[in-house]
């Protein structure tokens, strides 16, 4: 349904799941071997597995052992690597640019956090035109509530909850789990 014109492809964002990034993530581990089995499933349907790395000034200097990507996931080298500085990881970055050339207008997004670069970079390919498909069981966050923020179990709902029925003009949100994804468009779940 994208609004992006001969745009039928599909990829899987694999989004900041940095060792300073999940370190103390709510259900860190199960989370990470959901994104091992979307991985292995996108590289055996020759789905393009485009990662995303975020760096800043406090705590994920780009190269420092926080910024690095968990041991437990491995990029192959053909595989892009999307360096940015800000939530959505379209802004400021080559993304755009990686999934037009491979026809790409669905996404399925997971990683982390939930309530910021998630958040930020499945309202920003929305509103650019895409698809964009939430595996519900493969993002994560930390706890916040020491700053008054919801536990992470609730934040980690309360996406999936609206999300399942995001919908724009010519395209649609939506969440499925990690065993129930499918990278045909017709079939997109």
């Amino acid at each position: 349904m994208t609004t992006l014109p001969d745009r039928p492809n599909t990829a899987l964002l694999v989004i900041d799941v940095q060792n300073g990034v999940v370190a103390g993530s709510h259900n860190r581990d199960s989370v990470i071997e959901n994104i091992n089995t979307l991985i292995g499933k996108a590289r055996a349907e020759d789905v393009p597995v485009i990662w995303v790395q975020h760096s800043d000034d406090e705590g994920l200097e780009r190269g420092s052992e926080n910024w690095q990507y968990v041991p437990e996931l491995v990029r192959h080298d053909a595989e892009p690597l999307v360096h940015k500085r800000y939530g959505d990881s379209f802004e400021d970055t080559e993304l755009e640019a990686l999934l037009a050339g491979r026809g790409v207008g669905r996404v399925v997004v997971t990683g982390a956090q939930t309530d910021a670069c998630i958040r930020s970079t499945l309202h920003g390919a929305l509103v650019r035109g895409y698809d964009v498909t939430l595996v519900s069981d493969a993002h994560t966050t930390e706890d916040l509530t020491a700053y008054g923020a919801p536990s992470p179990e609730q934040v980690i709902a309360h996406t999936n909850l609206y999300w399942k029925y995001q919908n724009a003009p010519g395209r649609r949100g939506g969440t499925v789990v990690t065993a129930d994804v499918s990278f045909t468009p017709a079939e997109a779940g």
